[in-house]
């Protein structure tokens, strides 16, 4: 970001200066007269003594400041000082004392961040003490040993000129028996912001409060209809119960004027929390305590009431690391699929859970870093909004102060950049009450040196660290309060500050490639992470394809892999990857449950027999959409429904197994290899193939002399019905002689004729030969009558 201007705010008064310099001269008569007092030594000694004592001193004695409040004063206000004073030398100080002093105002915020890095710096603690009453005296330092102080002193007596931002130091004078005068011997050095009045034109500032986690919930769901969560580990429970990270950030939210800026996976894994769930242990799980879910259900309840009428903006769904997928996960296919499906659950999570209506077109890279690559995909999911740092959309302009955050950066894309110095106050380590003191001091020093720049009036927006520590949420708080209290900054939505009218000085060119941070760089997913992502949906296809009820596995997978592309793997390589790793070999294991049994060889001993392949569900559902295919290798010995190979569709219920029976066909002796393969109806292979051999036995040679005997049998049995009949037929002949005509044809008018005719002298029925079978004279079909059939009665033709 461009320096903010060196211009002065308010400057104080000529007398005022005069009375102050004048001040600190006669504070420092007296040293002076100390001075003259001591023995004369040659200039050399005497630099050497005085470089001596000057490292000798600037290490001897530690100051503390644990409280500076209030933090930015107001007229008629008494500012207390409290903290500890530790001797570090190996010798006792005597008649120190704690005092405060006030430096000439700071101008510029490069002033200020010089300031900064000099906090215990003895030569930067300039101004004159505030003595009289305004002291802690202490007649001993033991060394080690730690010494409480607090001052209260009203502001007044502080002798501040106009508004702006006034060096203060706390220091330590005292003497060592080496040194036996007064002397500095440890300072503690911040700032003193001073708008004794409300401003002219205020800063309109955003601040938003993250709610981020990492990654807590599996793609797993259990074996069971209720599709039971499962944890990666009890880390989220902590986060949430009371004094936890997420716990702190929610109560000290709830009172300040913030923008949240929430990660949907965080909501649903805390709401998945507050029924039955189960956590990973080991190769098993267990059971979560009924103790977490009361705790779950409580944070929710607070946080539904902390964001009511606040402003809310829903990340894409696990935070997905957009600078990783612009650089490593783009030529990946189907890598920007997952951040639309990520954008596309956002809303309907969060209003469900929060009962808001959250805010989806604002995307936030890691750090507020971007480049060309990083702005498309950002907006590649439908976000017209980025959330860009001052750091790296840099001015190249030369403007003397901070313009406003929004900045038009073309195709309809709106940078909203964060100011670096205030979003990067509180990233330090702040356990110690001191270093968070500091933070919030200097924090706001620098928004009251921005507000002083110009007249212009300005939107300003803090985009702090994702996921900030308990503490540093606590210096957070410490510093939005104070600021909400004091007299040159107001509130503003986030949707407010983009929609401010952009400076039209300020920068709009979107940094090359070239200058993203090696640092980030570093951190980042790399490509083989986004191509078993793929590897992962592709699998998850070829599965959902056959369940009766795809979303119960769609769903959890989906937003698993969601997770795999989170911002919150940064730092943490091995994690992810074993993450990606679990995430596979779980579905894995799914599709594993839906398989064929193993087969053992199978014998036929016949021209034609069924061969029966089962399929196993161990789903909970049911699955169709199968197709069973048995190929054998040698068809010209064994076929299969008549050709190679054979399909029958599948269709198999939840917890059940389905044997699919195919016709076969031996055509020859000998062994046949058949391979069962499970299908999708797209064609796909599904599962493992089954390889088993069939046996063809007890055919060609004997199995066709039994066959052809048989019809042999029925060839000759025929020829000698024919050939009974024909000598039949011709006895018949010789007996009736030359009038054999005309029985003929009286037999229709006397029908026993014919009997009587074979009948021979004593009556009795002729018969055939003893070796012969009669022959059947009774016709076929009987005569047909001339007369018409009776009604409905059926005639044959």
């Amino acid at each position: 970001m461009a320096e903010a201007a060196d211009f002065q705010g308010t400057s104080a008064s000529p007398a005022r200066r005069l009375l102050r310099r004048t001040g600190a001269l006669l504070a420092g008569a007296p040293l002076l007269a100390g001075l003259c007092q001591l023995p004369a030594a040659t200039p050399a000694d005497a630099v050497g003594q005085t470089s001596t004592q000057a490292v000798a001193a600037s290490g001897t004695v530690s100051v503390a400041v644990d409280t500076l409040s209030p933090g930015a004063p107001s007229e008629g206000d008494t500012l207390t000082v409290s903290g500890t004073v530790t001797n570090n030398g190996k010798q006792a100080v005597t008649d120190a004392h704690v005092g405060l002093r006030v430096g000439t105002e700071l101008n510029t915020r490069s002033a200020v961040d010089s300031a900064a890095k000099s906090s215990t710096d003895l030569q930067a603690a300039t101004g004159p003490e505030i003595g009289g009453k305004y002291v802690e005296k202490f007649s001993k330092l033991t060394p080690g040993v730690a010494e409480h102080f607090s001052i209260a002193v009203p502001v007044d007596e502080l002798d501040l000129a106009g508004s702006g931002v006034y060096p203060f130091a706390v220091s330590l004078s005292g003497q060592t028996p080496g040194q036996p005068w007064e002397q500095v011997l440890g300072t503690q050095n911040t700032f003193l912001p001073w708008q004794p009045e409300e401003a002219d034109t205020k800063t309109k500032t955003t601040y938003l409060w993250p709610l981020v986690s990492t990654v807590h919930m599996t793609a797993e769901t259990g074996s069971n209809e209720q599709q039971t969560p499962v944890f990666r580990n009890d880390d989220l429970a902590k986060e949430i119960a009371p004094g936890g990270r997420l716990d702190r950030l929610v109560s000290l939210g709830k009172d300040l004027d913030v923008t949240w800026a929430v990660d949907p996976d965080l909501l649903a894994s805390v709401d998945a929390m507050t029924t039955t769930y189960r956590v990973k242990s080991g190769d098993t799980t267990r059971a979560g305590s009924q103790e977490n879910q009361e705790i779950a259900n409580e944070w929710l309840t607070e946080l539904q009431n902390a964001v009511a009428g606040k402003e809310v903006v829903a990340l894409p769904f696990a935070d997905p690391d957009l600078a990783s997928l612009a650089h490593n996960g783009t030529s990946v296919t189907g890598s920007l699929s997952h951040l639309k499906e990520g954008t596309d659950v956002v809303a309907n999570t969060v209003e469900t859970i929060l009962h808001v209506k959250p805010t989806t077109d604002f995307a936030w890279p890691v750090d507020g870093a971007v480049d060309p690559s990083i702005v498309k995909v950002a907006t590649s999911a439908g976000a017209d909004k980025v959330i860009a740092r001052s750091d790296s959309l840099q001015e190249t302009s030369g403007l003397p102060y901070t313009p406003s955050a929004a900045r038009p950066i073309g195709g309809g894309t709106t940078a909203v950049v964060a100011d670096a110095r205030l979003s990067t106050a509180f990233q330090g380590d702040l356990t110690r009450a001191s270093a968070s003191t500091l933070a919030v001091q200097q924090f706001l020093a620098q928004s009251l040196t921005l507000n002083l720049q110009t007249g212009r009036q300005r939107s300003i927006v803090v985009a702090p660290q994702r996921m900030p520590s308990a503490r540093q949420a606590q210096s957070m708080a410490e510093a939005l309060t104070a600021l909400q209290d004091g007299n040159w900054s107001e509130s503003q939505d986030l949707t407010a500050a983009a929609g401010a009218k952009p400076d039209p000085q300020a920068t709009t060119k979107v940094p090359p490639t070239s200058r993203y941070p090696a640092s980030l760089r570093k951190q980042e997913l790399p490509r083989a992470a986004f191509e078993q992502i793929a590897d992962t949906q592709e699998k998850l296809d070829n599965f959902k394809v056959i369940l009766a009820n795809e979303s119960r596995v769609v769903t959890p997978f989906g937003r698993a892999m969601n997770r795999e592309m989170s911002t919150s793997w940064r730092g943490r390589t091995m994690e992810a990857t074993s993450f990606r790793d679990d995430v596979e070999t779980y579905l894995d294991e799914l599709t594993d449950q839906v398989r064929l049994i193993d087969k053992s060889p199978t014998k036929l001993s016949g021209r034609s027999a069924t061969i029966p392949v089962t399929v196993q569900n161990n789903l909970v559902q049911g699955v169709d959409h199968l197709v069973l295919r048995l190929t054998s290798l040698s068809p010209k010995r064994l076929e299969i429904g008549g050709r190679p190979y054979f399909e029958q569709p599948v269709e198999v219920s939840g917890g059940h197994s389905q044997s699919v029976k195919f016709t076969t066909t031996a055509n020859a002796n000998g062994r046949s290899t058949v391979i069962a393969q499970l299908y999708t109806e797209d064609g796909q292979p599904y599962g493992e193939a089954v390889t088993f051999e069939v046996k063809v036995t007890e055919f060609t040679a004997t199995v066709m002399l039994v066959i052809g005997g048989g019809v042999l049998l029925l060839v000759l049995a025929g020829f000698r019905m024919y050939t009974q009949r024909k000598r039949a037929a011709a006895r018949e002949a010789d007996q009736d002689g030359p009038d054999g005509a005309d029985e003929d044809a009286a037999a229709p008018e006397n029908p026993e004729a014919a009997e009587d005719r074979l009948k021979d002298e004593s009556g009795t029925p002729a018969r055939a030969d003893e070796s012969e079978q009669p022959s059947d004279l009774t016709p076929d079909t009987p005569a047909e009558s001339a007369d018409p059939s009776g009604t409905g009665e059926r005639v044959d033709r």
